[in-house]
């Protein structure tokens, strides 16, 4: 570890060294602010441990700090506020048990050294001393600081208690090996999957909320085979793992689609860090195992799986308890187009095909045309160069039709309701006809996005239907 300048410099510290010298009670710092100091790390997340009343604690020394709002959570011990950048978040020092039906505990109270004791890893363990006799003092009864030389992932104690009594903490042992790319202890990982099936007591709202940790990290691919390596995956998001494999017939074989859909989440990675498109990444052929199909003259197909996996996001959002509104449907969309900019990259590129793909992805375009990029894992760097080059002739083409027609989210010029008006109709078949004529036209080229040429089209079309226009 390179040493660094004293992590307690920070007035709060000292605050809160002062009120608990006067309430004559124990406190010290622990957990993720220590750990990410000796990594050099930034950290706005400040957990203080009190040997006696963390809540009063907490509100004395926001008073001195001159902090008016304190948030208190006194079915959980706990209180926090705000102060200079950083969430200061008190609690009294605990120890636990656990009823084998549930994660949460029965607490009482204790000593710094229990409280060390529940904690998940022995990185999260590190606590430095904020009491006059020891200011600054590192108390590490677990060995945290040789763990994070070693870069390793460990438990204080029995990891099969450790994960029996709470679960999530498997997740969170996965998590922290892909954001720290760190090693998970071989003994830690075997408790992991004999302990598995007790992550069904854990709320998906938990499990997902980890698992959005996983996706942000740099290399996504590093937590999601964790995951799927411990048999946890195939519990949280069977879809995914079903991809898994490669068949071969006739000599014919497909790629691994599991591994191919890492691979493509750990490229979309590189170039964005919207936590909605690495998810349009990780889904995008989710459909395959369903449409998987041999065909003896063509080789392994499958065909309307873009369409299919669009269909399927709803049940996974809804599952997984992730947002069921636009957030869904963005992904949704990106996971139903994925193919379209493919197709047009390897054919003719068309004015017509550009402006029904502008119009169906509307201001979703440049994210659609990052995952389709994303999606080129060729190993072949020919074929890499082939592709990207047939993208640049798609984004050129997308460019052009956009500036000259103006396709991207445009409504038709001729409403529904003017049909309606013009024809003396109610809603009916009819108007959806002329509707889709219009656009259509528009799209294929055949008019310009233009009020008066739609006009005359939809007399033309009214007039293959028999309608007479009200005087």
């Amino acid at each position: 570890m390179v040493e660094r300048e004293n992590p307690l410099n920070r007035e709060i510290f000292k605050i809160i060294a002062e009120v608990a010298k006067d309430g004559q009670q124990r406190v010290f710092v622990i957990g993720g602010f220590v750990r990410d100091y000796f990594l050099q790390r930034p950290s706005t997340d400040i957990d203080i441990v009190v040997e006696g009343d963390g809540i009063d604690i907490a509100r004395c020394a926001a008073t001195k700090a001159g902090c008016k709002k304190v948030s208190v959570f006194k079915n959980f011990g706990t209180a926090m506020f705000h102060y200079d950048g950083a969430d200061i978040e008190f609690v009294s020092a605990r120890k636990e048990s656990y009823d084998s039906n549930s994660r949460k505990p029965f607490v009482e109270k204790g000593t710094i050294e229990d409280d060390q004791k529940r904690r998940d890893f022995t990185i999260n363990t590190l606590a430095l001393s904020l009491n006059e006799e020891d200011f600054g003092m590192l108390i590490d009864p677990f060995g945290g600081i040789q763990d994070l030389n070693d870069k390793i992932i460990r438990t204080p104690l029995d990891p099969n208690t450790t994960f029996s009594d709470d679960p999530l903490r498997m997740m969170r042992a996965i998590r922290f090996a892909a954001q720290l790319q760190f090693t998970i202890d071989d003994n830690i990982f075997e408790a992991i999957q004999n302990n598995k099936q007790r992550l069904k007591i854990v709320s998906m709202e938990r499990i997902t909320y980890e698992l959005n940790k996983i996706l942000k990290t740099p290399k996504p691919s590093t937590g999601f085979k964790l995951l799927d390596q411990a048999g946890l995956l195939s519990m949280i998001l069977p879809q995914l793992t079903d991809l898994k494999g490669v068949q071969t017939v006739d000599g014919k074989h497909h790629k691994d689609n599991f591994l191919h859909s890492l691979e493509v989440v750990d490229n979309i990675s590189k170039t964005t860090t919207n936590i909605w498109l690495r998810w349009a990444a990780l889904l995008h052929d989710i459909a395959k195992y369903a449409t998987k199909r041999y065909d003896p003259q063509h080789g392994w197909t499958f065909h309307g799986h873009e369409y299919l996996g669009g269909k399927m996001i709803p049940s996974v959002f809804s599952r997984l308890r992730l947002p069921l509104n636009e957030k869904m449907r963005y992904v949704q969309k990106l996971v139903s187009l994925h193919l379209r900019p493919i197709v047009l990259s390897l054919e003719e590129v068309t004015d017509s095909a550009i402006r029904r793909l502008l119009f169906d992805a509307g201001d979703d375009i440049d994210d659609l045309m990052l995952l389709c990029e994303a999606d080129i894992t060729s190993k072949n760097e020919q074929t890499q160069k082939r592709h990207l080059a047939n993208f640049q002739l798609v984004r050129t083409k997308l460019k052009e039709i956009e500036e000259k027609d103006k396709i991207r989210n445009f409504q038709p010029p001729i409403s529904g309701e003017l049909i309606m008006k013009t024809y003396g109709l109610h809603p009916c078949r009819e108007v959806g006809i002329i509707k889709t004529a219009i656009k259509d036209a528009i799209l294929d080229g055949i008019i310009k996005n233009d009020y008066i040429e739609a006009y005359i089209f939809m007399q033309e079309e009214a007039g293959k239907l028999n309608l007479v226009a009200k005087k």
